[in-house]
């Protein structure tokens, strides 16, 4: 495998995410949105960079199927916290044709959140589907549209524990 983001500049972003959140936000308190499986380390890891006063909730929500894109959200568990009035922070590990997100955006608002951002490890240098976020508003790194593994991305949930991001060849 190449990588193409390694452990050292992960752990340097992050920190860097984390100052740049926690100004954003400032002493407000925030809910910080973990999607399963694939953003638990990313957002574990964020958590621990954010100084604000902060929540932390989960959702598991699917896009692909056979290591595809399947154009369609599907919510496999919902957040037990009740949205309304919160400000969310959804932290996703990839924006690839952005759907996830843009789905999940929908549905916070539909619910009366206050506020939602969004923050992804890895960006994909590519178009986004209709009506798609082109960018989250916190990235990690930007990379291009390759197959990606490691740092919580997967191929058939094999490789999410590598502490790096690399093209799976």
């Amino acid at each position: 495998m190449k990588i193409l983001f390694d452990e050292t500049a992960i752990r340097k972003r992050i920190a860097e995410m984390g100052r740049e959140i926690s100004a954003y936000y400032g002493g407000d308190l925030v809910t910080l949105v973990v999607l399963a499986n694939g953003a638990l380390i990313f957002g574990a890891d964020l958590a621990r960079a954010i100084t604000c006063p902060l929540e932390w909730d989960v959702v598991s929500v699917a896009s692909y199927a056979d290591d595809r894109s399947s154009g369609k959200l599907t919510f496999r568990s919902t957040p037990k916290l009740d949205p309304a009035g919160r400000r969310i922070l959804l932290a996703d590990e990839v924006l690839d044709t952005g759907i996830t997100l843009a789905r999940l955006k929908e549905w916070y608002a539909e619910r009366g959140a206050a506020e939602i951002k969004t923050a992804v490890m890895v960006e994909k240098d590519r178009l986004r589907a209709p009506g798609a976020p082109e960018h989250a508003d916190w990235t990690g790194a930007e990379l291009p549209d390759l197959y990606m593994v490691g740092y919580g991305l997967d191929s058939h949930e094999k490789y999410r524990n590598l502490p790096y991001v690399a093209e799976l060849e």
